[in-house]
């Protein structure tokens, strides 16, 4: 009879706690206590009162029964204290989720830290039951405790990993949520969408999940691109590789031709002028063309690369802008083009990456040059056509 007595005031204080709770919330503006609902904060606080009754009744009923009290009153305090976990945890996780609504938190790995906390809370809330059960005081345990810590590192060695390894990269600001990260060896490549203490989870470019031990942030290398999308451009670095071949000086005929292109027509008869008078004041005979100084093909080209980036809308000209040779290798000479598209968005970078380099590959033959292409089957096919020609004659 008593238990369904406190049953049913059980019963009555939660769900009036709870229903005045609510009504409360939705006179509100603020979403912190629709956080507070959501993490069951009003029913473990409704369950205080009926808790307090029992405290006053129970010695009434087991008075005769001293050992019955005694497990009892155990019994009331374990539970006392697990209630007082639950009620902190749920305002830990209350203000975990409010934080993450709010703009300056919204990047921070705020699951990391609630987790740490709640862990300690538990921790400590375990020492208390363990002293409770023991009749030991809580230092006491504690001390004990310590001396089992090798065996609980142990245990507890990838929790604990994972608890340094959030703190580190939340203190050094390793990685955000929100932060595009490339993993190669968990290949992750994606927004990080979430940090917890065991794992950080990365949404992949084509939807998918990767799940990464919040340690190896910490012990392995990987690239975030953080950097890039709070810097003012993104960059490109590609190569076009030059046949050496096709590299050679540049005739007065090549010039008159070349002075018609409009972006290197100024530089042309600059650059030319500066030439001529070095040869006439040096008598440097020119009826052969490598004496003295010249342009060529290449350098020329160089230059109308670098002209037309800088001319080009979507390049951010207060950033670096650099055309260069690379060492020549077995594929031609690598000439690097390096520069920084304005708009950092995926789609609209490459879009403008491949217009540029469109437009570079198509200007090459007007500079007499020739780029570098693996023989393909129909390369090969055409050679041996040749040569059977050439025998057949």
């Amino acid at each position: 009879m008593i238990t369904l007595l406190l049953y049913g005031v059980n019963w009555l204080i939660k769900n009036v706690i709870i229903e005045t709770f609510k009504a409360f919330t939705n006179k509100t503006k603020t979403t912190f206590d629709d956080f507070l609902i959501k993490s069951n904060f009003p029913r473990y606080i409704g369950r205080i009162i009926p808790l307090l009754i029992v405290f006053e009744l129970y010695p009434l009923l087991f008075s005769d029964f001293p050992k019955v009290l005694l497990v009892f009153e155990k019994i009331l305090n374990i539970y006392l204290i697990i209630l007082a976990v639950w009620i902190i945890r749920s305002m830990i996780r209350t203000s975990r989720d409010y934080l993450k609504t709010r703009e300056g938190f919204n990047d921070k790995p705020i699951e990391s830290f609630s987790q740490i906390i709640i862990i300690f809370l538990w921790v400590i809330g375990f020492m208390f039951i363990f002293a409770e059960l023991f009749n030991r005081s809580v230092l006491g345990f504690a001390i004990s405790l310590g001396a089992a810590s090798a065996v609980i590192l142990l245990i507890f060695k990838d929790t604990i990993l994972g608890l340094v390894a959030s703190i580190q990269v939340s203190v050094n600001d390793i990685v955000r949520i929100g932060d595009w990260i490339t993993f190669e060896k968990y290949g992750a490549d994606g927004t990080v969408t979430e940090i917890n203490l065991a794992t950080v989870r990365v949404q992949n470019w084509d939807n998918t999940f990767t799940t990464i031990p919040t340690y190896s942030l910490i012990a392995d290398s990987f690239q975030n691109w953080r950097g890039m999308q709070e810097s003012p451009g993104r960059r490109i670095r590609r190569s076009v590789y030059i046949k050496q071949n096709s590299v050679r000086f540049l005739t007065r005929e090549d010039l008159d031709k070349m002075a018609k292109i409009s972006l290197i027509a100024p530089y042309l008869q600059h650059r030319q002028e500066e030439i001529d008078k070095y040869n006439a004041k040096n008598k440097v005979d020119k009826s052969l063309l490598i004496n003295g100084r010249n342009q060529t093909n290449l350098g020329v080209f160089r230059k109308y690369i670098d002209s037309y980036l800088h001319e080009h809308s979507a390049i951010h000209k207060e950033m670096y802008i650099i055309v260069r040779h690379q060492a020549p290798t077995a594929q031609g000479i690598p000439l690097e083009i390096l520069c920084f598209s304005r708009d950092k968005r995926w789609e609209n970078f490459e879009y403008i990456s491949a217009d540029i380099f469109d437009h570079i590959l198509a200007a090459i033959p007007y500079f007499e040059l020739q780029i570098f292409e693996s023989p393909s089957g129909d390369d090969i096919r055409n050679l041996m056509d040749s040569l059977n020609n050439n025998q057949a004659l």
